[in-house]
């Protein structure tokens, strides 16, 4: 009998499980502490204002910025759509043109999208086989027009870390503004928008054991002060950026969840790479014909993305379905039967991309789970295999 539960989850990037602290921490604010941050009216108003800007407080500590400096969404979706849509209109008297990566968030593909149908032109960089973008190109592709430059920090597939503070240096000596995405960092690697020198950013609670359906996005004051145009009106909250009640239960966990995080990074961050190096070696001496995918210098503590050659991700997936709960691309994609984007910006052709498996690791994960995702794996690869 297995000391741990299956299938084994090995699908953080996806979302994670809410830590048992921070549910402890939110359940008062669905009955007892019930009030509506926005009433000044009365205590319950009072006490739940004073949880969204303790709140406000530890994620600000978490990225090392103002409290004010951040605006509390439904998550790096929304985020990402205020800072994208928000800035475009708010910037729309000095240019048009904004220059991302072919391999972003499909949140941010898809918003740039919609904003060149208003108007925006959106240069989509390429590249290289590592998942890493050519800063030369990047700084070539700058012109008047210009207003932002988007890349996202870790890559949600492969894992890839882009160099971040040295786009956003490029960025500010042309005078422009700089968004990462960094939902899939935050809680496993340090992020501090001042020493990356970050404008814009968006994340999400549930992506580091908190809830779902609550983010938040940091909104640079000074040093450049970015201005945004709300995309949601009513009422006027978050300095009018976003309108709405405030989820005051979800805030509260995204607050101690980046508590949690601001105090456990190191060692979670430590243990994560382990185990993520620990699988990656014994998938390559157990299994033939793998290929890892990506930057194997610059990438994530706890993310792997493999290429089994000859065996399609949706049937060892399905093969899999009771022993080791994978991915084979991006949660949000997931459902669309095409080859990861991601995968074939790096050069895959369509065979490799559909042999494509995301692991990604997380802080419950052990050693033991780890051993028996690699014994099923090999079983059910040679199987496919020999069965093809």
């Amino acid at each position: 009998m297995s000391i741990f539960r299956t299938p084994v989850y090995l699908d953080y990037n996806a979302t994670t499980p809410v830590d048992p602290v921070v549910l402890e921490t939110m359940l008062p604010y669905f009955s007892e502490k019930f009030g509506n941050a926005a009433s000044k009216t009365h205590s319950y108003g009072w006490i739940a204002e004073e949880a969204v800007e303790r709140a406000r407080k530890q994620v600000a500590e978490l990225i090392h910025c103002e409290p004010s400096e951040i605006i509390f969404t439904s998550g790096a979706t929304e985020g990402v759509n205020l800072a994208l849509k928000g800035m475009f209109e708010a910037y729309s008297t000095k240019g048009n043109h904004i220059i991302t990566v072919v391999t972003e968030h499909k949140a941010v593909l898809d918003a740039c999208k919609k904003l060149e149908k208003q108007g925006a032109s959106v240069t989509y960089l390429p590249v290289n086989n590592d998942g890493l973008l050519d800063l030369q190109e990047l700084e070539a592709c700058i012109n008047e027009k210009t207003i932002l430059i988007c890349v996202m920090d870790a890559n949600n597939e492969i894992g890839v870390l882009q160099p971040v503070k040295a786009i956003a240096e490029i960025a500010h000596r042309h005078n422009l503004i700089f968004m990462s995405d960094v939902t899939q960092a935050i809680g496993k690697i340090e992020v501090n928008v001042n020493d990356l020198q970050i404008d814009l950013m968006p994340l999400s609670a549930h992506k580091f054991y908190g809830p779902k359906g609550v983010g938040a996005l940091y909104v640079r004051r000074r040093g450049p002060r970015v201005t945004l145009q709300s995309q949601i009106d009513g009422g006027g909250h978050e300095r009018n950026l976003r309108s709405g009640t405030l989820n005051v239960p979800g805030i509260v966990g995204l607050g101690k969840a980046c508590e949690i995080a601001v105090n456990e990074l190191e060692s979670v961050s430590q243990k994560m790479k382990q185990l993520r190096d620990l699988l990656e070696e014994k998938i390559l001496q157990e299994i033939p014909e793998v290929t890892i995918n990506g930057s194997r210098e610059y990438r994530l503590p706890n993310t792997l993305n493999v290429s089994f050659k000859g065996v399609e991700s949706q049937q060892l997936m399905k093969a899999l379905i009771h022993d080791v709960a994978l991915a084979s691309g991006s949660a949000c994609t997931s459902a669309v039967m095409e080859p990861s984007y991601v995968l074939k910006a790096l050069g895959l052709d369509d065979k490799s991309a559909y042999a494509s498996v995301r692991f990604s690791l997380g802080k419950p994960t052990t050693e033991a789970e780890v051993e028996y995702a690699v014994m099923k794996l090999k079983e059910k690869v040679a199987f496919i295999r020999k069965e093809d």
